[in-house]
């Protein structure tokens, strides 16, 4: 799954999730259904860059509301 915003590095979502900003999640492709809540997995910069962070997130309606590692 990605972040909606593009973040370079897990200290900068984070930062912004922390701060209270609304930061939503998604699967790109389609090819499998995007979670909505509990545990997930995040990883970042999005594709075609190469991913130099994961993230595990908890989603609460799409939402991403605490970084937990």
């Amino acid at each position: 799954m990605y972040a909606n915003t593009n973040y370079k590095t897990k200290k900068a979502l984070r930062a912004a999730v922390d701060a209270g900003e609304t930061v939503g999640a998604y699967q790109p492709g389609g090819m499998f259904p995007s979670q909505t809540d509990g545990e997930a997995v995040v990883e970042g910069p999005h594709y075609p860059q190469p991913h130099k962070w994961y993230a595990r997130v908890l989603l609460a309606d799409g939402a991403i509301v605490k970084v937990l590692g």
